[in-house]
């Protein structure tokens, strides 16, 4: 994996710094110290006794070494403690982490978020006081948004805040669903709540955001419990909590009634996270399942034996196992050029790169709902090269499934990602965020169409292209007079965005991979030249799928389902 991710820093996004000692410890730290916790954690799980949350065995031990040791604050910046290096290697970090024991990435998963929505909307004593516990890892973060009556509407949420008359306030409330919200792992920890202050108006407009800790000044408890663990189909060593806050003390982050602009600078993070959590599932299924290929006796060839000196030949030998193989391993390594992608824009939009924070706001979504939907794909198609061995639980295939599917929930289902994208990103400043895609991808296209070395790649990638185009026109034709056509469209649209944004990106790695004249470029077009032929065809029907109009979706009355 590594090798493939210098490749994509250096040869295709042409990142000045690959970074190699740093992400060599952490693929160090991930073998050995995280991914022996990961089976053992997911059959003990998270544990709620007489009010407590424990953490599986070796939890602690492993968190303090990797909060010692620096992999929390990597990003962080150095006034708050923290190694200053940029989010395109966070996100390394974030894959290797997620695809060696999840749950235990969730732990330190929003801490970054929280960190993040302090830096940018908290205040200059704020950021001095609650930003270096956060970066060494003392301290984790939490996003409290969900109450039981709203789910994804909030602008329905309860939960108060009363001002106590010294600057701060008084949380009353519950919260649902809060990953991390209770452990064992350090001593503090940082809720960053959404309420209502009481002169609140209706609806997100009334929503503010409060950080509110775990323990007080004096070290004493604040006024948040846990109530309850939910019990999970996966990362069930990742305590996901009910809170109740009764009273508990808080501080306004931000401005009155602007919490959800606070609040989605945090789950902004979280989505290209948790993106990045279905590709390192992805990931670590595909390396399974490879190995798995290639040392497993069964049948014979159809071109006749490969192996005669043995009783069966290894299952590679398959045409349907080299395509699942290959259909997971092609949308692996594309997913991973798009994500570091959007990653590496990030930081150029943190120096003021305007055009930059552009594709990151059209990216985001495609990002976190491609590749948790990638995650869930992968890991049943993984499964399913081991045959029954991939369905009972010695072989570890089965809980990678298990753990994949809530990423396509949670931080906004994808449902959710493909709404926003069409009802949200594609009409913003007229089309504005759509043309920092189109334009310099349609440019590139337009160039390698001509390079035969790669022309097998570019040609389908530009046919997609021109679909997606095609279903962006229909989309804004028939859209804004029925909303009902752009949610009926919506997750097809995405995909379509999604396997179109690969496609672009396999264009940029084929035509790197050709000037490598080397091995490792050899199968890298090989890759590619599979994802053009054998993915990017999908994308005809999905154009077809999306401009067939809401009819089919909305005729049918509710009793009938």
């Amino acid at each position: 994996m590594l090798e493939d991710v210098r490749f994509i820093l250096r040869d295709v996004l042409g990142e000045p710094e690959t970074y190699d000692d740093v992400l060599e410890g952490a693929a160090a730290v991930c073998r050995e110290l995280l991914a022996p916790l990961n089976a053992p954690g997911d059959a003990e799980g998270a544990t709620f006794v007489d009010g407590a949350v424990r953490t599986p065995a070796g939890f602690r031990e492993a968190y303090a070494t990797f909060a010692r040791d620096g992999w929390v604050g990597l990003t962080a910046a150095e006034e708050h403690g923290g190694a200053a290096l940029p989010h395109v290697v966070g996100s390394v970090l974030e894959e290797l982490t997620c695809a060696a024991n999840l749950s235990f990435a969730t732990y330190a998963g929003l801490t970054a978020g929280a960190y993040r929505a302090v830096l940018l909307h908290g205040d200059a004593e704020q950021q001095a006081r609650l930003l270096p516990p956060l970066a060494a890892g003392t301290s984790t973060g939490t996003m409290c948004l969900t109450e039981a009556h709203a789910g994804t509407d909030l602008g329905l949420i309860r939960t108060r805040a009363e001002p106590t008359g010294d600057g701060r306030y008084r949380l009353s409330g519950q919260k649902i669903f809060i990953t991390a919200g209770e452990h064992d792992l350090t001593e503090d920890i940082l809720h960053l709540v959404l309420a209502r202050l009481p002169d609140a108006p209706a609806g997100t407009r009334g929503i503010s955001l409060f950080a509110v800790p775990r323990r007080l000044e004096d070290g004493s408890r604040n006024g948040v419990t846990c109530v309850s663990l939910e019990h999970k189909m996966g990362i069930r060593a990742s305590a996901t909590c009910t809170l109740a806050f009764e009273g508990a003390l808080g501080e306004l982050v931000g401005e009155p009634h602007r919490g959800m602009r606070a609040m989605f600078t945090m789950m902004n993070a979280a989505r290209l996270g948790v993106g990045i959590q279905g590709l390192a599932l992805a990931q670590a299924a595909y390396e399974r399942a490879a190995d798995y290929a290639r040392t497993r006796l069964q049948g014979r060839s159809l071109a006749g034996p490969a192996r005669p000196d043995l009783e069966a030949d290894p299952i590679i030998v398959h045409p349907d196992i080299r395509r699942t193989l290959l259909r997971i391993r092609s949308q692996v390594e594309g997913g991973r050029a798009l994500a570091l992608w959007v990653s590496a824009e990030l930081d150029r939009s943190e120096h003021g790169d305007a055009a930059a924070a552009d594709l990151v706001a059209l990216m985001t979504p495609i990002v976190k709902a491609g590749l948790t939907d990638l995650g869930s794909e992968a890991t049943n198609l993984a499964l399913g090269v081991f045959g029954g061995h991939g369905y009972i639980r010695e072989t570890g295939m089965e809980q990678l499934v298990r753990d994949a599917r809530i990423a396509q929930i949670y931080e906004g289902t994808n449902a959710v990602q493909a709404l926003d994208l069409v009802g949200r990103k594609l009409p913003e400043g007229a089309g504005r965020l759509l043309r920092r895609f189109f334009h310099p991808s349609a440019a590139l296209l337009s160039e390698a169409v001509g390079d035969e070395r790669i022309a097998d790649v570019a040609i389908p990638a530009q046919a997609a292209l021109e679909r997606l185009r095609r279903a962006t026109l229909w989309l804004a034709d028939h859209a804004p007079a029925d909303p009902e056509e752009a949610g009926a469209a919506a997750t097809e649209y995405l995909r379509l965005f999604h396997l179109t944004a690969v496609g672009v990106l396999w264009v940029r790695m084929a035509r790197a991979a050709v000037e490598r004249d080397d091995a490792f470029g050899a199968v890298k077009l090989q890759t590619a030249q599979f994802y053009a032929a054998r993915i990017l065809p999908e994308t005809a029907g999905l154009v077809r799928q999306v401009t067939a109009g809401k009819a089919t979706l909305m005729a049918p009355d509710a009793a009938s389902f």
